[in-house]
């Protein structure tokens, strides 16, 4: 089963424009950028439905003026410390702080983690997945 899959799709012509200037920049061919963005957005969502070990990162984006969101945070993550294996705090501004979430373990509980945390009041939640 080899060769190639040929995809046909509709772009706003900007966006093809600002893509297109990106991969000759890298030195690219559209359709290597598109493998690329293709295999980064499965890896993104892959967690959704991945069983067993994992190890990754949640990154969380929050206003801390937000009354009670830093502390709804802190305590979910107290509820989560077997599969929690570090946090970093940073301040970006004024208001804004970004949470970095080290996690490592069955990937049903992270799965809770990041559902509990995506349930607050955040501006931003990623997840990033390694399976182990």
């Amino acid at each position: 089963m080899g060769g190639v899959s040929r995809v046909s799709i509709s772009l706003p012509p900007e966006m093809l424009e600002e893509f297109d200037r990106v991969v000759e920049r890298l030195g690219m061919t559209r359709s290597k950028a598109v493998q690329v963005a293709m295999r980064d957005f499965l890896t993104e969502h892959r967690w959704e439905t991945a069983e067993g070990m994992v190890a990754g990162a949640i990154t969380l984006l929050y206003d801390h003026k937000i009354r009670g969101v830093e502390e709804e945070v802190t305590d979910i993550q107290h509820e989560f410390r077997d599969v929690i294996s570090s946090t970093t705090h940073v301040h970006l501004d004024e208001r804004n702080c970004l949470e970095i979430i080290a996690v490592k373990g069955d990937v049903a509980r992270i799965r809770e983690l990041y559902r509990r945390l995506m349930a607050q009041r955040v501006k931003q939640l990623k997840f990033s997945l390694l399976q182990i």
